[in-house]
């Protein structure tokens, strides 16, 4: 099965130019790696009505199952990306958070500062991922196994079922 991302990288300083963006470049690799595509990809600031108007677009355009977010996730007075997030989201999915979460907890107590989340617009999945290169591979490496069913789910896909 071949699923199609999204991936938003968001970073004043990557927005500006005066950082290069490694996360999104990152993600993409592991990503064609599984045999999959990246359908869409760009650099926003932290700006919230931009990560909202970014979100909607990309999960309504149907060129997308996944959005795959970088960026914005701490306790620093910009990192908004949850709220983005929540505001465009129909359902939760709590789990795939919580899971990111409890794994990276074995690796560093800086995983109880994440507030990631992720949810559901129409039959695309939104994930939010930590901005670092190493924390956002290891967040998706977690979640990758369910997310040819999630899709599958989401799709409506007769063969769904079947995986079970």
């Amino acid at each position: 099965m071949t699923i199609r991302f999204g991936i938003l990288t968001l970073s004043d300083r990557s927005a500006r130019g005066e950082r290069a963006d490694a996360s999104g470049p990152a993600l993409a690799e592991l990503i064609h790696a599984q045999g999959w595509s990246v359908a869409r990809q760009e650099i926003l600031p932290d700006d919230e009505s931009a990560i909202r108007a970014a979100l909607t677009e990309w999960a309504d355009s149907g060129q997308v199952d996944i959005i795959l977010t970088t960026g914005g996730t701490g306790f620093a007075p910009r990192d908004i990306t949850p709220e983005a997030t929540r505001a465009v989201i129909q359902r939760d999915a709590p789990g795939l958070a919580e899971t990111m979460r409890a794994e990276s907890l074995k690796k560093t107590p800086h995983a109880m500062l994440s507030r990631a989340v992720a949810g559901i617009r129409g039959r695309t999945l939104i994930v939010n991922l930590p901005g670092s290169p190493k924390g956002a591979v290891e967040n998706l490496q977690t979640i990758m196994p369910v997310l040819p069913h999630a899709v599958q789910l989401l799709t409506d896909d007769p063969g769904s079922e079947a995986s079970h």
